[in-house]
């Protein structure tokens, strides 16, 4: 069983519908007895960094998970601003991250005069992933996500990154330290990838 952490941020419905249709069993919930048992961990996000973090804090999360996946060593993935929350610290607020992964968040930064860079990140774009993890297996250079956002990780280990992404150069759009997974994109609206991806998580992470 797979459990979507419920912190009050996040397109929980869309990710469990997504699990849904490729045949994974998962629970929407916010309780740590639920997080115990559950063979996985999805942590989905969107919006700020801070108040993401502040939620988190506020329905005491932060110290169990943290325990769970860092000294339990259970999966967790971590989706589109999940996968922000991995990190040290985002240049979009003032809160420390959850420090599963060695990795900041910054800015997107527009030093070209190309005029289709803007910033949000916004629509379908490529991955192209460096070397062979599991939670890529069967997903090709060239296959496309969907994305939504205005900041990208930049990983202390460059190896960290395990796909990058071309926008206004490349960036990483799906990391791993370990048993901890990130990917910057929504899956659960990039079609048959993004079930590829999920099914890999739940089979194979």
């Amino acid at each position: 069983m797979i459990v979507i952490v419920d912190y009050g941020v996040g397109n929980l419905a869309s990710i469990q519908n997504m699990l849904k249709k490729i045949g994974v069993a998962s629970v929407i919930s916010d309780k740590v007895a639920d997080f115990e048992g559950a063979a996985k961990l999805i942590l989905p996000g969107v919006g700020a960094f801070d108040r993401a973090m502040e939620c988190l804090a506020d329905k005491q999360l932060i110290e169990p998970l943290t325990h769970l996946v860092m000294q339990e060593k259970k999966s967790v993935l971590g989706v589109c601003l999940g996968m922000q929350l991995l990190g040290i610290s985002s240049e979009e607020g003032k809160c420390a991250g959850l420090g599963w992964i060695g990795a900041r968040t910054v800015r997107f930064v527009n030093e070209t005069a190309d005029p289709s860079f803007k910033i949000p990140h916004m629509g379908w774009n490529i991955i192209k992933p460096v070397g062979n993890d599991v939670l890529l297996s069967g997903i090709e250079s060239g296959s496309r996500f969907y994305f939504v956002h205005s900041y990208h990780m930049i990983c202390d280990i460059p190896q960290t990154a395990i796909a990058l992404t071309p926008y206004g150069g490349d960036f990483a759009s799906v990391v791993r330290h370990g048993n901890v997974w990130g990917a910057q994109f929504h899956p659960e609206k990039s079609h048959k990838f993004g079930m590829q991806l999920l099914r890999n998580f739940a089979e194979h992470c």
